[in-house]
Order: structure tokens, then C-alpha cells, then sequence
């Protein structure tokens, strides 16, 4: 038996009624009411392999609320190692079925999409499956054997049908209302430096990692003749996702302690792994920082700031 309707949301399912059991996998929930009267709106079984990928059964026990389901279950196929997608610019399509068992016959009644066709899951969509599975009064009747005992039993199975390559994208997230963080760096017996590159405790502005980088004796094209400093990105490694990109608009200054003529640059810069730093290798010239009367170097002290307001994240897809 095999009957074909169109949901309220526009679906168009099939149900039919078979004695095989689902051959990838079975969900079976005990005390199932429970999940409503504790405020479980959905639940995510754990993973199953089907077609060479990962897998997992998404179950809305009162309805999908975000896309406005009522008086039924909503049940979702959602591909689990998306990871893997992003990494190898790739799309998967698979037809899949969806399993209840009726507790009472011994039977599953078989849920699909009513023209058989594949659905495609990518970076952007890795879910597909039905808003309306079944009614909520439907389920709930103890004639139909779906629930029995507060106990029922869900099935899956997957057919990949084509993997594709996707290519390349990018997802950009500009960020509303950014705020600036600031760092102060006190920098003692300046005169007395003696590394290449001096560098700043880290500190967070926009959920990133970063730091100062000062070079005392110059770098580059400042090498010998001006002070270089720079803002840099740290701990890429475990902050920054492969191929993102950040855009921080950025002050690096120089403290006068004694008048308030503070030297100061200000830039905007796209940070990533392979750019992870920006600044001035001619920050400011060594007679105008060492000359007296100026207080960038009191009592062999250097004060140093920086203001860094993340507007932009770009990341790969």
C-alpha cells in the first residue's frame, strides 16, 4: 500500500508500509513524552555511516517552531562531517527514507519525498527532510502502534546517488556595532633592549588573539634610522579557521608622558594566516623619539597603546 499527499508546507511526501526493517539505521526512544514535558524541542541522534559519509537523524518531537510546524513531528536527515565538504570543495546527493514502526503489526510505515528525487547536500544546505513527518494525533494514537508504552521507534536509510565538485566560496560577516579594544603596553629600561623584536603581552579585540611587535633598532627600510612597530595576529594556529580573513581597522601610538603629543598611525588591513601583520617599518625616527623635552622615554620608560576594532570576517565555505 502507497498513498502520495501534499503537506500544508507545500511537500510532497509518499507513505507506504513494508515489513523490511530500515537498513542504516534505528532510532528507538523510550519515554518519549518526556522529551515535550522537558522542554526538548529537538534532538540529534547520534552518527551513522550510509554511502561512505556521516549521518544524523534531527527529531522535533512538538513540531519545527522556526519554520511555523503545528500539530506535527518534523523530521530531518542532516549530513554530519560538513567539515569534509568545506576541505574538499564537494556536494553529496542521496535519496533517503525515513522509518516508523507500527509496535502493534510489526510493520514500518516508509516516509519519502513522493518523486524520488536526490537531494543535494553542500556547505550551504546539509539538511533536508520533512516539516510535517506525521501528525501529532496520528502518532499519538495507541490503534496505530506508533506509540505504545511511551515508547517508539525511528529508522533511516540513505542512498548517495552523485558526488560533485562544489568549488571555491566565501562567507563575509560584516560586524554591527564593533567594538574597539584597547591594549596598553608599558615598555621598561627601553634603552636597554637588545632583541630584534620586542613583542606585547596578547590580548583579545573582536574574539582574535593579537599583539604589539616593536622594533627598537628598525626594521626593513626603518632598519637603523626609525623605530618600526606593527600590530600582529596571535595564535593563528588555533583561532583562525584555514583561508579566513579579518578586516581590523587599527591606531598604534606612541605616548608623550609628559605633553599628550602622542605619535600615533592608524590603518585598516585584512588580516589572515599568510598576512599576519601590519604597521610602519618608519614608525617614527630615532632623533625625534629620543629628543629631549619630549616624553616618549621617561625614566627609560616607553608607553605604548593600540586600538583595534575588527569590522569584517571572511570565511571560506
Amino acid at each position: 500500500m502507497a498513498s502520495s499527499i501534499s503537506s500544508n508546507l507545500g511537500e510532497e511526501v509518499a507513505r507506504s508500509i513494508s515489513e523490511e526493517s530500515p537498513s542504516h539505521y534505528i532510532l528507538k526512544i523510550q519515554s518519549f513524552s518526556l522529551l515535550i514535558k522537558n522542554g526538548i524541542e529537538k534532538y540529534e541522534s547520534g552518527e551513522f555511516e550510509a554511502g561512505g559519509y556521516k549521518w544524523k537523524l534531527l527529531l522535533y518531537p512538538n513540531g519545527n517552531k522556526s519554520k511555523n510546524v503545528k500539530e506535527h513531528l518534523s523530521l530531518y536527515l542532516l549530513l554530519a562531517d560538513v567539515s569534509s565538504l568545506i576541505r574538499h570543495s564537494r556536494e553529496v546527493h542521496a535519496i533517503f527514507r525515513f522509518f516508523l514502526l507500527d509496535q502493534i503489526k510489526d510493520k514500518y510505515l516508509i516516509v519519502h519525498d513522493a518523486k524520488e528525487e536526490d537531494r543535494r547536500f553542500h556547505r550551504l544546505k546539509h539538511q533536508w527532510g520533512f516539516d510535517e513527518f506525521i501528525p501529532i494525533r496520528m502518532f499519538n494514537d495507541v490503534s496505530n502502534g506508533y506509540l505504545l508504552e511511551d515508547n517508539c521507534v525511528f529508522g533511516a536509510e540513505v542512498f548517495v546517488t552523485k558526488e560533485m565538485s562544489s568549488g571555491k566560496g566565501e562567507s563575509l560577516s560584516m560586524i554591527k556595532d564593533a567594538v574597539s579594544s584597547k591594549h596598553v603596553w608599558k615598555i621598561e629600561n627601553f634603552s636597554k633592549l637588545d632583541s630584534e623584536c620586542h613583542e606585547s603581552q596578547e590580548f583579545f579585540a573582536g574574539d582574535q588573539k593579537w599583539k604589539i611587535q616593536l622594533y627598537p633598532k628598525g626594521r626593513r627600510n626603518g632598519s637603523g634610522t626609525h623605530i618600526s612597530m606593527y600590530l600582529a595576529l596571535a595564535d593563528t594556529a588555533s583561532t583562525l579557521m584555514a583561508g579566513s580573513r579579518i578586516l581590523a581597522e587599527f591606531t598604534l601610538r606612541i605616548q608623550d608622558q609628559q605633553q599628550n603629543r602622542h605619535i600615533a598611525g592608524k590603518y585598516s588591513y585584512w588580516f589572515s594566516a599568510s598576512n599576519q601583520e601590519s604597521g610602519w617599518a618608519k614608525f617614527v625616527s630615532f632623533p625625534y623619539f629620543y629628543r629631549s623635552g619630549i616624553g616618549f622615554l621617561v625614566k627609560d620608560i616607553c608607553m605604548v597603546e593600540a586600538e583595534v576594532t575588527v569590522q569584517a570576517v571572511a570565511t571560506t565555505l
